[in-house]
Parts: structure tokens; sequence; C-alpha cells
């Protein structure tokens, strides 16, 4: 008996082991598993993205086989479903940017106050509840968005304006800025809350006021993360369909006047996808081409974006 009792102790060691060993196991398998479904999701986005470019790609290459790559960058008439098509992308780009600029007009200046005004100026507690009813915004359906641009929006800026027609690039600019506002204040507050107390306190401590500090010293110091925010909400009114197609007018004019209808991008993705034209045809493929130019054009904005960020970053 005396002879059996030490090697109990060295049996309970040897079982502790393999517990503990198991526990390990287990504990590796987990983090395996977790490893390979976050790399799966991250392959998968990236493929995603491989495939549509593809597609694009492929889809677009008979197009430029019947036209040449100049005619359709610098051609000023767009109208694939004519009997004679034209294929000048200039128009759908000027309708394009037209309504991008006046959304970011409205957007840029509204959606930085507001981030300010609740980083800066509001309690905490109401911040916390304005920012999440601002969310909602963001959460509305576009179509709702289109004919509240058709219904309220033009009939209102008729008043103001004699002679507006009732599709217009202004009431679809005004109403998508007021669309991507939530994005942008969103994203401008978070990017402000980031900055350190130290930088308001130092501005505070050398006597500048609520507005010294929130523009001199806050919005300058958030600028890397402002900047995502507007790159962002260019890409949103860049992409937007429903508003311009409801309320622009979805006419491919070559013009700088916003009282004037135009169609963008888009919108005629829209128009062409309503199934009238016959798979296979050039103006088929025109969709394609256009969503291929309007891809380039994102991802030369996100770059730019990219670019400042890191900028700005490096600067501060």
């Amino acid at each position: 008996m005396r002879e059996m009792a030490p090697t109990r102790p060295f049996e309970l060691e040897k079982v502790e082991l393999k517990l503990g060993r198991l526990a390990r196991l287990k504990r590796n398998f987990a983090e395996r598993v977790v490893e390979l479904f976050l790399f799966l999701a991250a392959t998968s986005s990236v493929l995603v993205t491989f495939g549509i470019i593809t597609i694009l790609v492929v889809e677009s290459i008979p197009f430029f086989s019947q036209v040449s790559i100049w005619d359709f960058v610098t051609g000023t008439v767009w109208t694939p479903l004519f009997a004679n098509p034209q294929f000048g992308i200039l128009p759908l780009l000027m309708g394009t940017f037209l309504t991008t600029v006046i959304a970011l007009l409205l957007a840029i200046p509204v959606g930085t106050l507001i981030a300010i005004l609740m980083n800066e100026y509001l309690p905490a507690r109401i911040s916390e509840i304005l920012k999440p009813l601002l969310e909602l915004l963001a959460g509305v359906p576009t179509v709702v968005y289109g004919y509240f641009a058709l219904l309220f929006v033009t009939p209102l800026l008729q008043k103001i304006i004699p002679g507006l027609g009732g599709f217009n690039v202004l009431s679809a600019g005004l109403v998508i800025g007021i669309m991507i506002v939530p994005y942008i204040s969103s994203l401008s507050e978070d990017a402000m809350r980031s900055v350190p107390k130290d930088l308001r306190e130092a501005s505070y401590a050398l006597g500048a006021t609520r507005a010294q500090t929130s523009l001199k010293v806050i919005v300058p110091a958030a600028f890397s993360g402002l900047t995502s925010a507007y790159i962002l909400g260019i890409s949103r009114a860049f992409g937007e369909t429903m508003v311009v197609a409801i309320a622009a007018g979805m006419q491919p004019n070559l013009t700088l006047n916003p009282t004037e209808p135009a169609a963008t991008i888009t919108a005629f993705i829209v128009q062409v996808s309503l199934g009238d034209l016959p798979h296979g045809s050039i103006g088929y493929q025109s969709i394609y081409v256009a969503g291929l130019s309007l891809l380039v054009l994102t991802m030369i904005f996100n770059l730019l974006g990219f670019a400042l960020r890191r900028k700005f970053r490096e600067a501060y």
C-alpha cells in the first residue's frame, strides 16, 4: 500500500495534462474554424468584385469591336435605341456629374455641420437619439425619394423658378443630396469623435471658442475620416438610379443647365434593361459599357480619396 501511494498523484497529473491538451486542441480548432470563416468571407468579396469586373469587360469587348473608344469617349450624342444609333457617352457623363455636384453642394456642408453639432454642441444623450434618427433616412427606399423629388420638390421649385419643367436635374440632385446627408453626417461624426480630447482641451486653454475649436482644430484633425465620408457620399450619388430615373427625365442632353432634363449612366441602364432590345445586340451591350464606365469613375474617386486620406493622416 505504501508503494502505491506515490503513483496516484502521478496518475492524476497525467490525467490533468491530457485534459489540458484536449482543451488546447479544442481551442485551437475553434480558432482555425473562425480564421477559415473570415478568410472565406474576405475571399468571397474579392471574387465577387473580380467576377463583376470580368463580366463587364467580357461583354464590353464586342461593343468596342464595332464602336471606337475615341468616338465613345468624345461623342456628344447618345442614341443607342434609335434606328441610326450613336454612342457618345459625354451626355450621360455630364448628367451624372451634374446631379452629383448638386447633391454634394447640399450634402457636404449640411452633413458636416450636423456632425459638428452632434459632436461639439449637443449633449451626448441627445446626440445618441439624433444620430439613429438621421440614419433612418438611409433606409428609406430610393423610389420614395424619386417620387418625393417629382411630386414635392419639383412643384416647389417651379414656384421659385418660373418655366421650370416637370423633369429637371436640379430637383433630382437636391433630393440625392438629402438622401446622402445621413452617410456623411454619421461617418463625419465618428471621425470627429475619434480626435483626442487633448486637442480640444489645448484649444480651449488657449482661449479659443467652441466654433473656433470645431472648425480650426477638430475638422483639420479629422480630415482623413471626413474625406472617407465625402468619398462614400460621392460614390452613393454617382450610383443613384431611381431618383434620377423618375425625376430627371432620362433624356441624354449635353447640358450644364440644371433646370433642363438629363440622363445619367444608371438611368440609362434602367431604361435599356426593360427588355426592349434583344440580347447580344450592340444596344444591349451598351449596358455593360455604361456599367464599366461607372465602375472606372467610381474606382478613380476611391483611389483619390485613399490618397487624400493617407496624405492627411501622415500630416496629422
